[in-house]
């Protein structure tokens, strides 16, 4: 299995320390928007990621004054939010589950928008053991903690009333080994390496889409309030790029798919199949999104995920500043 090189948190506050420009560069007319995401390679993945492979992200962010933009990706939501909280980050695109944990837990973020819709999960079996959700009782489950797979799995347990079960941290890109060996049982994981695992001859023995569509994932883009008010025309000029990162990836859906798949390091045919027009969404609050997160943050209140309940009207930002 692939061994992204992730940038290490040591490594962004070193970073951050030396753009203390942030400070400087948020009070002046123009600055570097430090950006992160979810994946390998410190590219940006996703339409936003497609618009700035072509050179076309920047000048449309130039009127809000940004001069340049650096990327920073992280493995995990929980990890990305550690960067958030230490200042280290102006815009985030991640997971529902971890942005709305970090608000929860008092993070000053606001939300920009819901950055895609309908992210799917899966959970996958190991060779000659669990066949289906009944079986999981009394076994070992791999998923990224706080991730949304996490929020998924924790879900379709419930409504199988699957219990007892030990479900442990463990990274997708390092699953091959403890599957193998049997030391895990099942993992839930993205569609890509559902689809790479059932290749291999492994099961797949849930779908979210398909057995648990309200457990479905949401992008959330989200932004600092300190970055926010010294960038108050920063919203209106996101909400532009989304447009037109959403509009020029699906008119350019095979070179889309081709760069997805390189910035993912997912063979084509399995992209190509994992990856659907519909779950990109132009404009920043569809009414879809806006379900599938408000019931995402309903489950991880109960679940005690998030330790302050918050209002996602009073979370969201739009351009009109509210």
């Amino acid at each position: 299995m692939r061994t992204p090189r992730w940038i290490t948190l040591a490594a962004l506050a070193a970073t951050a320390a030396l753009t203390a420009a942030c400070g400087a560069s948020n009070a002046s007319s123009s600055f570097t928007l430090r950006l992160a995401g979810i994946g390998p390679g410190n590219r940006l993945s996703g339409a936003f990621g497609y618009l700035q492979s072509k050179g076309r992200l920047l000048p449309l962010l130039r009127a809000a004054g940004v001069k340049d933009v650096k990327i920073y990706t992280f493995p995990n939501g929980p990890d990305l939010n550690q960067a958030l909280a230490g200042n280290a980050l102006d815009v985030a695109i991640y997971g529902d589950t971890p942005a709305l944990v970090a608000r929860g837990a008092g993070r000053p973020t606001r939300l920009l928008g819901i950055a895609g819709i309908d992210t799917d999960a899966d959970i996958i079996a190991r060779k000659g053991g669990p066949a289906a959700l009944r079986d999981l009782r009394g076994k070992k489950i791999a998923v990224q903690t706080g991730s949304y797979m996490h929020r998924y799995l924790l879900g379709a347990l419930a409504d199988a009333h699957v219990a007892p079960v030990k479900i442990v941290h463990v990274y997708q890109t390092d699953l091959d080994a403890p599957l193998a060996r049997g030391d895990i049982d099942a993992a839930a994981v993205t569609p890509p390496y559902a689809e790479e695992y059932r290749r291999k001859g492994y099961q797949i023995i849930d779908v979210a889409s398909r057995d648990h569509p309200d457990y479905r994932g949401t992008g959330a883009a989200v932004a600092t309030a300190r970055f926010l008010k010294a960038h108050p025309d920063f919203v209106a000029v996101w909400d532009r790029a989304q447009a037109e990162a959403v509009r020029a990836a699906k008119a350019n859906w095979a070179d889309y798919l081709s760069f997805s798949a390189v910035v993912t390091h997912f063979p084509a045919d399995i992209t190509k199949q994992v990856t659907l027009p519909d779950q990109l969404n132009a404009e920043p609050f569809p009414a879809a999104g806006l379900k599938l997160l408000n019931g995402t943050q309903r489950f991880l209140v109960q679940e005690k995920f998030i330790k302050r309940n918050f209002s996602i009207d009073d979370w969201i930002i739009t351009a009109k500043g509210k």
